[in-house]
């Protein structure tokens, strides 16, 4: 069993972390010490929605010794991840770490999409990438550089097209579109200490995926967002090294990479 990753000192924004594999990653990595900013549009529960805010995140971590805050963000807007990143340096004085988790709802027919609906998708879950790295490469350099962790998603893999359900088609450009970035990313940026690397989580049972599949599909197979700390954890101690640029499998870890 590999020694858990020491983030003591650190300070770490994951996105989407009202729930599922974000609330998990947010969690885990305060409980190795991190200093965590969560991240998402979710404030309040909402009527029939589904569970889960950032204050319910950032409560729980403080409440069991750590030390987060909630920041709400909405990463298909600009001026709100510039907002973002700044009330994080103010807060905590530096940004070491960005765990780009949160995305967009995608599931949409090709036949019964639109134009529109393609924009909004490649807009929040592409451009806001872009947008992202533009804001926390700079602060980060200043300190001695940091680490984005991009997650990604095995529907980003021409293979894997024949055994993804319908209505994936954005949801796997947007998936491809990341790991594509990522690696083209990582050669500009390595001069300035910050790594990039994409992980592939395998499939987590979340309360998104929970409500797509329904009460009666077979989870056996299907791994919990605490799963995914670990290898999240050791790419974000990936500071001013040249462990970048790479597309990673949570299968390998342990085995061929960590």
């Amino acid at each position: 069993m590999s020694t858990p990753v020491d983030l003591s000192g650190r300070v770490v924004i994951v996105t989407g972390a009202s729930r599922g594999i974000g609330k998990g990653l947010a969690i885990g990595l305060a409980g190795l010490g991190a200093s965590v900013v969560c991240a998402a549009r979710s404030e309040h529960t909402a009527p029939g929605g589904m569970p889960g805010t950032i204050h319910e995140t950032a409560q729980a971590i403080t409440d069991a010794g750590g030390q987060a805050i909630a920041l709400r963000c909405d990463i298909g807007r600009a001026e709100e991840i510039t907002a973002l990143v700044d009330a994080t340096v103010e807060q905590f004085g530096r940004l070491d770490v960005l765990v780009n988790n949160a995305m967009a709802p995608t599931s949409v027919l090709f036949d019964d999409s639109d134009v529109d609906q393609w924009d909004e998708s490649m807009r929040i879950n592409v451009r806001s990438l872009y947008l992202f790295a533009r804001a926390v490469v700079p602060i980060m350099a200043r300190t001695g550089g940091g680490s984005i962790v991009n997650i990604s998603s095995a529907g980003a893999e021409h293979a894997t097209t024949p055994f993804m359900p319908p209505g994936y088609l954005f949801y796997s450009v947007a998936k491809a579109a990341l790991e594509r970035f990522t690696s083209a990313l990582a050669p500009e940026i390595r001069s300035a200490g910050v790594t990039v690397n994409a992980l592939r989580p395998g499939a987590v049972r979340t309360e998104m995926t929970a409500e797509e599949f329904g009460p009666d599909h077979d989870w056996s197979g299907w791994s919990t967002p605490e799963s995914v700390v670990g290898p999240v954890a050791t790419l974000a101690a990936q500071i001013d090294t040249d462990f970048t640029g790479k597309i990673l499998d949570v299968s390998g870890f342990g085995k061929t990479w960590g």
